[in-house]
């Protein structure tokens, strides 16, 4: 599986990637190992994640939500966060 995410960092950042392991990806955020941007902002907490039947289809969307503003991620949280 691929999936683009959201990990909200303690600083209350928002940070888009994507990945085929969501669980290992969260973890290497965690342990300093992941992005160059969420080292030093962790703990990270998954705050939106979407699964995509292709590796291109999950870096699309990464690049989609890189583009966004930060008021359009929090929407995008929000809605997530009341469909689970």
């Amino acid at each position: 599986m691929n999936w683009a995410y959201l990990v909200r960092c303690k600083d209350n950042s928002l940070y888009a990637g994507w990945t085929n392991d969501l669980t290992k990806r969260l973890a290497a955020h965690n342990n300093g190992t992941g992005a160059k941007y969420t080292r030093g902002r962790g703990p990270v907490a998954l705050a939106w994640a979407g699964n995509y039947p292709t590796k291109q289809q999950a870096m699309q969307q990464e690049a989609l939500l890189k583009k966004m503003t930060k008021p359009q991620k929090e929407a995008l949280v929000k809605q997530y966060n009341k469909e689970l």
